[in-house]
């Protein structure tokens, strides 16, 4: 074979499934950004985009949830989750799709790589779901709460210092070493067929969501569309799942949120919240 000769299928097809992913992440974040301008924008059009302003304003101030319905709060945070985990578990996915290649040369069914990646966001889309559903009950306690809204910054410290202290714990290692090595996971948990991609995309997610969940939850209190902090947590993301020294980076992220909460909790003008 000469060099100039054609790829081989499944290099050809690893590139198309690499392109792919991240066309939908520059696309999440595409979607995403454009929302956060048209929310920072204007209010006037809040109706139209399916929200309810003058429900956050009857909060006391407080608007975790930006005053977006239902429909539209998931549709945002399923894009959120294409922008910002596509990038950090694209090595798992392609360890999917590497797999299933092989598995095919040798004469066995092909599973869809999208089989094992529906799962993965039908847990972070279940994960918002309820963080919805738990700032919509905060907001509802703190309705016309003077003290809640001039704490609310207070209470993101609370939240930043949790988190850190959470990157310290042993179930955010565990989460975070299976995360970190596709081959390992491959080789622990492979199940054959669709219900087993659908297995193993669940498992990621549920791993993903053990090394991730405090981050995000950090984005309702300090802004589910501050595209700033989805910009911070995105990284750190991507830092600890794809980098070489992505381990030491979740120990050093730990100290900056406990030290930046603590700073919050002392001095709460440092930190942005969900304030009308």
């Amino acid at each position: 074979m000469t060099a100039t000769a054609e790829a081989p299928p499944l290099q050809r097809e690893r590139r198309f499934l690499l392109l792919a992913l991240t066309a939908m992440a520059v696309a999440g974040w595409a979607v995403v950004i454009w929302q956060a301008a048209t929310m920072d924008g204007t209010h006037d059009h809040s109706m139209g985009m399916g929200m309810d302003m003058g429900r956050g304003m009857e909060m006391g101030g407080i608007d975790l949830t930006m005053g977006m319905a239902a429909p539209l709060f998931l549709a945002m945070w399923v894009a959120m989750m294409v922008g910002m985990m596509f990038p950090a578990s694209a090595p798992m996915i392609l360890a999917f799709e590497r797999s299933q290649s092989r598995k095919r040369a040798d004469g066995a069914e092909l599973i869809p790589t999208w089989v094992f990646v529906a799962p993965y966001l039908a847990v972070w889309f279940l994960f918002g779901l309820l963080g919805y559903l738990a700032a919509l009950l905060f907001e509802e306690l703190a309705s016309g709460s003077v003290w809640a809204a001039d704490n609310i910054s207070r209470v993101a410290g609370c939240f930043l210092v949790a988190a850190g202290i959470y990157q310290l714990t042993p179930l955010k290692r565990v989460c975070l070493s299976r995360c970190r090595s596709p081959l390992s996971f491959m080789l622990s948990y492979w199940r054959d067929g669709r219900w087993g991609a659908v297995n193993m995309g669940l498992r990621h997610g549920v791993y993903c969501l053990g090394c991730c969940w405090a981050l995000f939850l950090l984005l309702f209190p300090i802004g589910v569309m501050n595209v700033a902090a989805m910009a911070a947590v995105a990284a750190l993301v991507f830092a600890e799942k794809a980098l070489p020294w992505g381990e030491r980076a979740a120990l050093v992220a730990a100290g900056v949120m406990v030290v930046y909460g603590l700073l919050a909790i002392a001095v709460p003008d440092v930190l942005p919240t969900s304030v009308a």
